[in-house]
């Protein structure tokens, strides 16, 4: 009896010791991987990079071979059904769908549980939204009303989040996080508003036979979240085979499809926090209890103790959760870094700077610049006088002046919309041109005034 007791006791010494962990070499190599991956600021710079490599490729002696790349046609087929796109098509309506489903789980869970899950915590970063979104429409129509470029009044309502971010985060501790927090939940609002233009506004010919199956497989996807289904393999099936599909063939835009998707993915955990508290003590427990094998190896009661324990993890992780967080180092360090380099490719001449005089060109610069700055800064001032909103903490008006001028950086979206919104290649170009001005100009003076702003904050 008293060896067992002093075994127990030996035991007991073993797991109250410092833990050790074993470190591989090729962890020490992945880890920095996985750190860079989990920061969203990062995407930011480099989407920029992918800016500037396919501005210095398009205007280098191998500028033929840019054009090329993205001519080249993939065929995929689904037995006697065939998809035969050129690689910018892929990009810009397969790649961007991924995008686009992504920003609909972000949609999804801040209206369900984020910053958008009360009026409260919403309506000033919807306030700013829909004045970011309207100022900038109205700027452009200024200058373009029945004129052959006034269909582009979507381009400058954009506000891309992951550049926005990229460039706060060269500020470092000067930026307030109630701050980023308030511009991501602003793109998010604003990403919903970008998808229902496009969906109203930017669709020519329907073919409603495509969209009825859409609606059937739609209706699958909601039954099964309503049958507790949470296998993703199955939203992802039905998702691509049939929603996707069904609106490539529509003449909806097929990105659109990733949003709807992600509306019916199951947001619910299987067991709340204090269940999972309370499963992990029990397991962590008896794995505490259980005989130890000698080194870094475990028992197999204590495999099967670690199973339990994984197998509990992933009733606390919603489907929605885990697809986000899957997804979102792909679409951020490929998908859109791709999109950039695919769709930035302008080339510089003295006709293109002429043409940066038009009015389709000083719409978007004036739309993105002064009618984001005026409409977020603006529609916030408005909703805090009158009560209905806080501004956030640890900022003051400067500051806010200074996001509604970083609101305008319009990038991904911007040019997504300019893709749809233009049938002239010449005016696309344009437009993308004005778009890459109007965001560099909003980043630099929304940092400069962010940053002179910020220094008169007395933190709380």
């Amino acid at each position: 009896m008293s060896e067992l007791k002093a075994e127990d006791k030996s035991n007991q010494k073993t797991y109250e010791q410092k833990p050790r962990e074993r470190i591989y070499p090729i962890e020490k190599l992945i880890r920095p991987v996985e750190e860079l991956l989990r920061n969203r600021p990062i995407s930011g710079i480099l989407l920029f990079l992918s800016v500037i490599a396919a501005l210095f490729w398009v205007n280098s002696d191998a500028a033929e071979s840019y054009h090329h790349l993205w001519q080249k046609r993939f065929t995929i087929s689904f037995g006697d059904y065939t998809i035969d796109r050129n690689l910018h098509h892929w990009i810009n309506e397969g790649l961007m769908g991924i995008f686009f489903f992504v920003v609909g789980l972000e949609i999804k869970r801040e209206i369900i549980l984020g910053e958008l899950s009360s009026w409260k915590k919403a309506s000033l970063p919807v306030a700013a939204a829909i004045g970011g979104m309207l100022m900038p429409a109205l700027i452009y129509t200024f200058f373009n009303a029945g004129e052959y470029g006034e269909s582009g009044w979507g381009v400058p309502m954009a506000t891309d989040i992951a550049f926005c971010l990229g460039i706060l985060s060269l500020l470092g501790n000067k930026v307030p996080i109630s701050l980023k927090i308030f511009l991501t939940a602003l793109a998010i609002v604003d990403d919903l508003g970008a998808v229902l233009v496009i969906a109203f506004f930017y669709t020519n010919d329907l073919f409603i036979f495509y969209l009825e199956f859409a609606l059937i497989f739609f209706g699958l996807l909601v039954a099964g979240n309503l049958l507790g289904i949470r296998n993703t393999l199955f939203y992802a099936v039905l998702g691509i085979l049939g929603v996707w599909v069904s609106f490539l063939n529509s003449g909806v835009h097929a990105t659109l499809a990733g949003v709807i998707v992600a509306m019916t993915i199951p947001v619910k955990a299987k067991i709340n926090e204090q269940k999972l508290i309370i499963q992990f003590a029990r397991l962590l427990e008896r794995f505490k209890n259980t005989k130890k094998v000698r080194g870094f190896y475990v028992s197999e009661q204590q495999g099967e103790i670690i199973e339990q324990i994984k197998e509990t993890r992933k009733k606390a992780e919603s489907p929605l959760q885990k697809m986000e967080n899957s997804l979102n180092p792909f679409v951020s360090f490929i998908v859109l870094p791709l999109f950039a380099l695919a769709n930035s490719g302008v080339e510089f001449s003295s006709d293109l700077w002429t043409s940066m005089a038009s009015n389709v060109s000083l719409g978007i610069i004036f739309g993105l610049i002064l009618g984001k700055a005026s409409g977020i800064a603006g529609f916030s001032y408005l909703f805090v006088k009158l009560g209905i909103s806080e501004l956030p903490k640890n900022t003051n008006w400067g500051v806010m002046i200074g996001a509604g001028i970083m609101g305008g950086i319009g990038f991904t979206m911007s040019i997504f919309i300019s893709e749809l919104a233009f049938p002239s290649e010449e005016v696309r170009t344009q437009a993308k041109m004005a778009i890459l001005l109007a965001s560099t100009l909003a980043a630099i003076l929304g940092m400069l005034v962010i940053s002179i702003f910020s220094k008169k904050i007395t933190k709380i």
